[in-house]
């Protein structure tokens, strides 16, 4: 399994963007259940929570090879859907995300470096 992905957090949709949103976010879980179909990512998980009083309304998790994650990201597709949901929904981002065995190396390598500060 993969140790790397692709979180995309988002909050609740814009006011008055609703079926915008869900609109979006159909054509965002469809392409990339067919980036899973063509090999192209490992996985995809979708979290919707509970209201918690937070900005985080829910999250998809993308996992794959970070080279082929790099590559999907530079695509127009991609950019495109990105730029949709940012309309769409309140506090929508992505960014990188290290994965169970990645994830643990790097605090151990942050435990390292940092030892002498402690």
């Amino acid at each position: 399994m993969a140790n790397f992905g692709l979180f995309f957090g988002f909050g609740a949709p814009a006011r008055g963007r609703e079926v915008q949103a869900s609109k979006v976010f159909g054509e965002a879980i469809a392409y990339w259940n067919q980036r899973k179909a063509a090999g192209e990512i490992e996985s995809v998980e979708v979290a919707i929570l509970e209201p918690h009083g937070g900005d985080l309304g829910g999250f998809v998790l993308i996992r794959g090879e970070p080279e082929k994650l790099a590559q999907l990201r530079g695509t127009e597709e991609f950019g495109r859907l990105n730029l949709r949901a940012g309309f769409a929904v309140d506090g929508f981002g992505v960014v990188s995300a290290l994965l169970d065995d990645e994830a643990a190396k790097f605090v151990t390598t942050a435990n390292d470096l940092t030892a002498d500060l402690r």
